[in-house]
């Protein structure tokens, strides 16, 4: 009796333990003040700049240089990447295009860098449309499985995208691996996807965007997988490499919201974030900060300021999955989301994207109409958390209890991935 009564004192505390390790903060405040006090302008943007004012230096004035304005166009997208300002990019593609017009239209590499500028501002349709001017002039064996894959998938074209991934198959290629991870994700196999992203961190070895890029989706992924601390031991060790890597900033404050419950320093840092971009992203986070303490009044003043930067056409589609959710959960304009959810479909038509389809319909009231689209694009196909609960608030508003509450089970198990009001929600659902 002694030694079963033991037994269980032991078992009691190691549950002890494991409870207040849950509820123990895992970002250091004291890591995040060293990091934010000592930022300075990292290398990466100060080298950037000048490879732009070397390239630019080098463009032959009179007529149009092949050589030199193709990596002067490549800069101006890497300080887009480091910096968040949009014009960038469509300067980039400005100078790509008048190229490819002075050559009659025969060089493959420049479409090639065009879909991958394409795909960046979720223009799908138009990376397709460049993807294929590229293979009738003709590239490589590799670099067609390999950007096709890239294509297809933002397209919903999974198995062509699988099937492609399978001729570029290397295990110790960084562009499979990667490219494994995705497909893995896609599929809700969240433990192999992050295998096979670290696998992709492994082959990077010293190689700094290859590592960089890996780090980050890695801490992506184990945030997707509700695994925190690997998440931001990823988080750092990227930042460790890249001090611009915003992102991998912007991951941690989203562990300090959402898991340690600290706003006031994850508003520092996204705070913090926004006065080094600019890219919109800070500025939506600072809405969940809102919605997080619950200041209704905050999260409309953000949402509001977040709406007028996005809508400039100069972005396009870039934010609609953004927009979607305000107009229907913030700013109550649902007509809205509704519209920007149809045209979206005319960019990419995946399961994800006509479950916003179908959830706007549902919330402007037309539930048959959201049922049919349901019935023909989204019923048995993979769903991430937020298409997930979309999609139970569908089963919902037709009384199908039992079905509305396994989308429910399965949104939350990406629990951290949500908004602090689609948490809250979903916790009020389960419990019923």
């Amino acid at each position: 009796m002694q030694i079963l009564k033991s037994t269980l004192i032991v078992l009691s505390s190691l549950l002890f333990v494991k409870c207040n390790n849950k509820d123990k903060p895992i970002v250091s405040k004291t890591y995040v003040d060293s990091l934010l006090t000592n930022y300075t302008t990292p290398i990466e943007i100060t080298n950037n700049q000048k490879n732009i004012e070397f390239w630019k230096s080098r463009i032959q004035k009179n007529g149009f240089d092949i050589v030199n304005e193709p990596r002067y166009a490549s800069c101006l997208v890497g300080r887009f990447n480091l910096l968040g300002d949009i014009k960038d990019v469509k300067k980039a593609d400005s100078i790509l295009i008048n190229l490819e017009k002075n050559f009659n239209n025969k060089e493959a590499g420049i479409y090639l860098t065009l879909v991958s500028n394409s795909i960046l501002q979720h223009h799908f349709k138009e990376a397709n449309d460049y993807l294929q001017k590229a293979k009738a002039i003709g590239i490589r064996k590799s670099e067609d499985y390999a950007i096709t894959f890239d294509v297809d998938f933002e397209l919903g074209n999974i198995e062509n995208a699988t099937a492609n991934l399978q001729k570029m198959k290397q295990n110790n290629d960084f562009g499979y691996q990667f490219r494994k991870s995705k497909i893995a994700h896609y599929n809700g196999n969240l433990e192999q996807s992050i295998t096979s992203m670290n696998k992709a961190r492994e082959i990077a070895g010293d190689d700094f965007a290859g590592r960089n890029i890996a780090l980050s989706n890695g801490g992506d992924l184990y945030t997707h997988a509700g695994k925190l601390d690997n998440a931001y031991s990823n988080y750092k060790e990227s930042i460790k490499f890249n001090s611009a890597d915003l992102h991998s900033i912007m991951g941690i404050g989203w562990i300090a919201l959402r898991h340690d419950n600290n706003d006031a320093l994850a508003k520092k840092i996204f705070e913090f974030v926004q006065t080094k971009t600019k890219s919109a992203e800070p500025l939506y986070k600072l809405i969940l900060v809102a919605q997080h303490n619950k200041d209704t009044i905050a999260e409309a003043k953000y949402a509001k300021q977040y709406e007028s930067m996005v809508t400039d056409s100069i972005y396009g589609k870039m934010y609609s999955k953004y927009l979607i959710q305000l107009y229907t959960q913030i700013l109550h304009n649902p007509a809205k989301a509704e519209i920007i959810a149809k045209a979206e479909l005319t960019n990419r038509a995946t399961s994800q994207t006509y479950s916003w389809y179908a959830y706007t319909l549902l919330i402007n009231n037309k539930i048959n109409e959201a049922n049919a689209i349901y019935k023909k694009y989204i019923s048995g196909k993979p769903l991430e958390a937020l298409e997930l609960y979309y999609m139970g608030k569908l089963m919902e508003a037709n009384k199908k209890g039992y079905n509305a509450s396994e989308f429910y089970k399965a949104a939350n198990e990406n629990y951290y991935d949500l908004s602090p009001s689609i948490a809250r929600d979903l916790e009020t659902k389960l419990k019923d």
